[in-house]
């Protein structure tokens, strides 16, 4: 087993890693930004490292300081959390250069992973389905356009290096297809640095359901049950559900035994997930795979009374895992609270928390980083706590939800706790009724 982890991320995520690792008897290091030195992360950590100023380009994007910091502390493995480098294939590769052992992917399963074109690919060689659309990427409009006439309207456009909705567009017909072809190519070329796009059929009225898997280093894999992701705004996820209210005995099995296929076509090590899209007809198609922890991963370890992060370091570490799929015994639910304002376009609201009253009671789960006196810093993501609720039924873990929301207590910045509150009340909600476009659609945020 390690000795020490350095973990090469921040806030909520870092101090997750933090408790299992003191759980399991292995120090860590903590690394930090100038703008995150009062982060509880770098208090409870064993070590702490500064590595730059607030931007992420500086600090925590910067490779060889990462690399630096677990030299100089002797830190045999790093954790890279989610988001950041968690699935950067360079920084993999990196890592195993200098004998540290990365808890995630290898640099040959994040760069099959991470390209979506190359993804969809393996997976339909899997067997996995797959939506239909370009076999790669596209060379052309006029190959976009070839491709649309033949799978017909709607079609959407994707960014092969995309996340977080950018580099999307759907189209409706040849105008919004030329037009979207021109927008997708510039914002992917901004953000990403990369301007490959491929075509997909545009699922109308989609559910977004996960499944959660893990693979050990002798070709073992499993799934731990699926996520409801489908309350989403503009591609980003708000609230999560473990087991999902659109999901039957039936579809898990299918969908189960597909991420399993999928995850052993590349011989898949450490715990990742596998996206889908599933129609009204209960249809499902192939996303894309997450070769890292998810934001959403406490759900299922609520709903299995399973421990995801120990389980990556055990993986990471040699042990093998038990071979068996696991289903849900209870329902948990996850709201993201972020420092937005759900009244005013969920304008990000960085600034000092003057107040904080963090839930509790049976079945209340609170994971953040942030503390009355505590200042929100405006250089990253605006999640600042994840509030997850876990009972008997999804009607009860609902109302334990809302219960706990309302004591939520956060003051001197905004939080989408209003939204979330509002939510829980929605009638559509409550009873399951809702899809990816729920909150575009249907969701009237008058009432916040």
């Amino acid at each position: 087993m390690f000795k020490k982890i350095l973990i090469a991320n921040r806030g909520e995520i870092a101090l997750r890693i933090i408790r299992t690792c003191k759980e399991m008897g292995i120090k860590t290091v903590a690394v930090y930004s100038t703008a995150d030195k009062e982060s509880l992360h770098v208090r409870f950590a064993d070590e702490a490292v500064c590595i730059g100023p607030p931007s992420s380009a500086q600090s925590y994007l910067n490779i060889p300081t990462l690399i630096a910091a677990a030299e100089i502390t002797n830190a045999d493995a790093i954790h890279p959390g989610y988001g950041f480098l968690s699935e950067n294939a360079e920084f993999s590769r990196i890592c195993q250069e200098n004998n540290i052992k990365f808890i995630g992917a290898s640099p040959d399963m994040i760069n099959k992973m991470g390209d979506k074109a190359s993804a969809k690919a393996t997976m339909k060689k899997a067997g996995v389905p797959c939506i239909p659309g370009s076999e790669g990427l596209l060379d052309s409009l006029q190959d976009a356009l070839k491709i649309a006439h033949k799978i017909k309207y709607p079609v959407i456009l994707k960014a092969t290096a995309g996340g977080g909705g950018r580099g999307m567009r759907v189209a409706h017909n040849d105008e919004e297809l030329e037009k979207g072809w021109n927008d997708a190519r510039t914002e992917a070329k901004a953000a990403f640095g990369n301007d490959g796009i491929y075509l997909e059929k545009f699922v109308v009225e989609p559910r977004h359901i996960e499944i959660q898997i893990c693979g050990d280093q002798y070709g073992h894999v499993c799934h731990l049950s699926e996520r409801d992701c489908s309350i989403q705004r503009r591609h980003q996820k708000l609230v999560e559900e473990a087991p999902s209210p659109f999901m039957t005995d039936k579809l898990r099995e299918a969908m189960g035994k597909a991420a399993i296929a999928g995850a052993a076509a590349i011989n898949y090590e450490g715990v990742g997930t596998i996206e889908f899209l599933v129609d009204a007809n209960r249809d499902f198609y192939f996303m894309e795979m997450n070769t890292r922890i998810q934001v959403e991963h406490p759900v299922t370890e609520e709903i299995i009374n399973y421990d995801l992060i120990k389980e990556q370091i055990k993986v990471a570490a040699g042990v093998p895992i038990s071979g068996n799929s696991y289903y849900p015994k209870m329902h948990a639910m996850e709201c993201r609270i972020n420092a937005e304002d759900p009244k005013n376009g969920f304008r990000p609201s960085p600034g000092k928390i003057t107040v904080l009253h963090i839930p509790g009671g049976h079945g209340v789960r609170v994971d953040t980083h942030v503390y009355a006196g505590y200042t929100i810093p405006s250089n990253y993501d605006s999640m600042i706590a994840k509030l997850i609720t876990v009972a008997q039924t999804r009607e009860e873990c609902i109302v334990k939800m809302k219960r706990a929301l309302s004591e939520f207590v956060v003051e001197g910045v905004k939080t989408t706790i209003p939204f979330h509150l509002a939510l829980m009340d929605n009638a559509d909600f409550k009873a399951g009724n809702f899809n990816t476009g729920f909150l575009e659609s249907s969701f009237d945020f008058s009432t916040l």
